[in-house]
């Protein structure tokens, strides 16, 4: 049967419409509206992304939904003026926005928010300023701190997603600085290079040195959440934010614990498909492909969340794509009640099982970090975007610093869905040292598809350390083995250690690191009983 067309709406836009800040900073945007009837409630989508990214944005669907559609630059990004500093202005600027909204003749006074990563960052911080007239919040694939999870993971630099969206906006900054007319060659200069050769830009000691990003030596001298982040953390107190929230999550995005985290304190319905950060609803990630009913499209997701945002919504509280079985299922809470927490001990000569080690003698490896275990796959957000989600392992398992512990053939489906970690007793030769840890589902044929990975920064030589995996649903099918691999680097997703846990580290500083890892160590797999 033929698609109809829905007839055109007759539309009004304004382009590069001023809105002034409260401290006299003009911002602006494009405001779309219905151009006929009103007033109308208004969706604010404000960005640092600049003018192309507005056309990823369903703006003819929220104004078939009965909205006018505001989409804003962030001060210092577009044809908005200022000085861009990442996530310091967003609380402040979305409060006064939306009081600019509401004043307008055409609005009802009503004002929700929608956005991805750092845009729903800026809802959630504008929502934060308890401002009089939004109504509700779309956050989706968005941290929840901007220290924990955002730029430092179990201690560990996240550099990889680091260096390439700081380097991208230091760009946009300069371009902006341009068009307003200033000298930006030197700042060209600077970061071009990064832009063009980010593998070697991450291998530069100390870390601290990288140049061009204006705001990188704050990022990697601040290791500790100090002053510096606990001021960024007052622009976003979930304490404050009263309005109803939908959260959005994928199985393999960066932000994956943080959008956990933000559901955790906020509460609102929760979404979470097997989607990276790059390709958000798409049916396959990575090197597996799901099947047409895992995108975004598949379960209506972007109706529902205009639902949402009109007050309308009926969905469940908890909606999960649950992989190997590849089916959606709805769910009451999140983490689900009726998981059981499992642990599989790490049994040395590579015996993954939940029966208890008999002996105690340690695995052990040698790690370099001049030649550090590279990144394949897992939540990535780096310059080759074909270097994320599940990916076959095999190659990091045949080198000599990664251990792999696997379960005998499994003899029928097992489920994990919920929170994984790994607790890990190990031992260094140095001051410092990083523990990767990351599960894999091993196929019949020997693939090794990587399911999700951590990693802690520990200072002393020996201990019970626990290493968090964040989440996942994944089923590991009969004939399937479990398998977790042990090292101490995912390069460059996460920064390498160069023995003293410190990034000002210089390559006189690299150290080789011997490492132990004692037999009853596990990981806690949350199995739902089939």
């Amino acid at each position: 049967m033929p698609k109809l067309d829905r007839p055109p709406l007759p539309v009004t836009v304004e382009h590069d419409t001023p809105m002034p800040m409260r401290d006299g900073t003009v911002l602006r945007g494009t405001v779309h509206r219905p151009a006929e009837g009103g007033p109308f409630p208004a969706l604010l989508v404000r960005t640092p992304y600049g003018e192309d990214s507005f056309r990823t944005e369903p703006v003819t669907p929220a104004l078939r939904a009965g909205f006018a559609v505001v989409l804003q630059h962030c001060r210092g990004r577009g044809s908005s003026d200022g000085e861009f500093r990442p996530w310091v202005d967003e609380g402040a600027d979305g409060h006064d926005t939306i009081a600019w909204i509401t004043a307008q003749p055409w609005s009802n006074g009503e004002v929700v928010m929608s956005g991805m990563s750092y845009l729903a960052g800026c809802a959630l911080q504008a929502a934060a300023t308890r401002p009089a007239g939004l109504k509700a919040v779309i956050a989706s694939m968005t941290p929840h701190d901007f220290h924990d999870g955002l730029k430092y993971h179990g201690g560990a630099f996240a550099l990889g997603s680091a260096l390439n969206w700081g380097a991208f906006q230091a760009l946009l900054t300069l371009q902006h600085a341009a068009e307003a007319g200033e000298d930006a060659g030197a700042g060209f200069a600077a970061v071009l290079p990064i832009l063009g050769d980010q593998d070697a830009a991450a291998r530069t000691l100390p870390l601290a040195d990288i140049p061009g990003i204006p705001w990188w030596r704050d990022w990697t001298s601040h290791v500790e959440r100090d002053a510096y982040w606990e001021g960024l953390a007052e622009t976003l107190r979930h304490d404050r934010i009263e309005v109803p929230v939908m959260h959005v999550a994928g199985w393999f995005d960066l932000f994956l614990g943080g959008t956990l985290e933000n559901h955790r304190r906020l509460g609102g319905p929760l979404v979470i498909g097997p989607w990276s950060h790059l390709a958000p609803g798409a049916a396959g990630t990575g090197r597996l492909f799901f099947g047409g009913a895992a995108s975004a499209q598949a379960i209506r997701l972007e109706q529902r969340q205009l639902a949402f945002l009109k007050g309308e919504d009926t969905g469940p509280a908890v909606k999960i794509f649950v992989m190997g079985d590849d089916v959606w299922r709805d769910e009451e809470a999140w983490p689900l009640e009726r998981a059981v927490e499992t642990p599989y001990f790490l049994h040395t000569g590579g015996l993954l099982s939940p029966e208890p080690p008999s002996a105690h003698e340690p695995a052990t490896f040698t790690f370099d970090p001049r030649d550090p275990v590279p990144t394949v796959g897992g939540p990535t957000l780096l310059p080759d975007v074909t270097n994320v989600g599940p990916q076959d392992q095999r190659d990091v398992e045949r080198r000599p610093d990664v251990l792999c512990y696997s379960t005998e053939v499994l003899a029928s489906d097992v489920e994990v869905t919920g929170p994984v970690t790994v607790t890990l007793h190990a031992e260094t030769s140095a001051a410092s040292t990083d523990w990767t840890a990351k599960l894999v589902d091993v196929y019949p044929d020997g693939r090794a598809m990587s399911v999700i990975d951590g990693i802690v920064r520990v200072s002393e030589p020996s201990g019970t350390f626990l290493i968090d995996l964040v989440a996942t649903s994944q089923v590991f099918k009969a004939g399937h083995r479990i398998r977790v691999e042990v090292s101490s680097s995912n390069f460059p997703r996460f920064d390498r250690n160069p023995g003293t846990g410190r990034t000002d580290a210089t390559e006189a500083d690299v150290v080789v690191q011997h490492q132990k890892v004692y037999p009853d160590s596990y990981i806690t797999l949350p199995i739902v009983p089939r």
